[in-house]
């Protein structure tokens, strides 16, 4: 996998001799949402401003692209990444359409070409433009607002997005409803995205990745499952909580179990059974000749899972991307 962001050997020492961060080094994945999650005081926002150089490096190096971005002209990189904080920062005398419009106005964008990504941008945080676009911050709720803050965070079109706990001011309802559209956004657009959070389960309902921190160092990098799986000491189970981890696992299980209890429904009514091995071509050619709308794929006795022609031509497609 190409790595986006890269830590190696980097130490935070602030003036007072605090070391917010040290020796760390860790890889970020591109288009994924990453969470760096610790308690407080742990370095988890020192790691994410280093980023855009808000923070720099006492010691050691954060490459981006496996460019070393201490030689990057620190405006620059910040025109060139997202950033959405907890406060929203919105400029309360602007309105909406300019709020957004800021960072592609000071790159030189046109203004036809400024006015159709505003337009877009509203649309795809389910706020219409016509409506909103000309009102101002304090005409909108704290949902509005934050959807307002990733619109601006996404105006230039950045393939890297900061977050710093921007749902934690927000009421329950709307920092739940926040975090499912946050991960709806992502799975269209497919940024790589940095979000700090001090919550668990924001932590494991919204991240491919997590980053878990304590005392400047990081303890444990994995996927959610991986995370709830195994845990690497005794702070990371304790930090997750024992309750947490049984209640997660339980749900797994369940799933897993409701998808087996499918497959034994679904199996005696198909009957057209193929191996793992088969190519799409091959697959195609039985379906066509079957009377139902999908395959059973067989590894031995093992049904694996049910494919159709949806499934097929992505398979199909996957393979010509791969050729070209």
């Amino acid at each position: 996998m190409v790595l986006i962001i890269s830590f190696e050997g980097v130490t935070k020492r602030f003036p007072d001799g605090t070391e917010a961060l040290k020796e760390v080094t860790i890889d970020i994945p591109t288009n994924q949402l990453t969470v760096i999650i610790g308690p407080s005081g742990c370095g988890k926002t020192t790691l994410m401003r280093m980023i855009n150089r808000l923070e720099n490096p006492t010691s050691g190096s954060v490459y981006i692209d496996h460019q070393p971005i201490a030689n990057r002209d620190p405006v620059e990189l910040r025109r060139s990444i997202g950033y959405v904080i907890q406060r929203i920062g919105l400029i309360p005398h602007m309105t909406i359409e300019e709020n957004i419009a800021l960072v592609p106005d000071l790159l030189g964008w046109k203004k036809k070409k400024i006015e159709k990504r505003v337009h877009e941008l509203l649309e795809l945080v389910d706020l219409d433009p016509d409506t909103f676009k000309h009102r101002y911050p304090l005409e909108l709720s704290g949902g509005q607002q934050q959807r307002v803050g990733v619109s601006r965070a996404l105006a230039s079109n950045p393939n890297i997005i900061l977050m710093d706990e921007p749902f934690s001011a927000l009421d329950p309802i709307s920092r739940e409803q926040l975090q499912y559209e946050l991960k709806e956004l992502q799975r269209k657009i497919k940024k790589t995205i940095v979000f700090v959070t001090h919550d668990m389960d924001e932590a494991l309902d919204i991240a491919d990745h997590i980053i878990m921190m304590r005392d400047g160092k990081i303890e444990q990098a994995a996927s959610p499952n991986a995370l709830l799986e195994k845990q690497a000491n005794t702070f990371v189970t304790e930090f997750i909580g024992t309750k947490r981890i049984n209640r997660k696992r339980k749900f797994h299980e369940r799933k897993i179990g409701e998808f087996q209890s499918l497959f034994d429904k679904i199996s005696p009514l198909l009957s057209e059974k193929i191996a793992m091995s088969v190519t799409v071509q091959e697959a195609v050619k039985r379906l066509d000749h079957t009377p139902e709308n999908c395959l059973q794929v067989m590894d031995g006795d093992k049904t694996l899972g049910f494919i159709g022609y949806r499934q097929l031509l992505q398979a199909a497609m996957n393979g010509r991307d791969q050729h070209e």
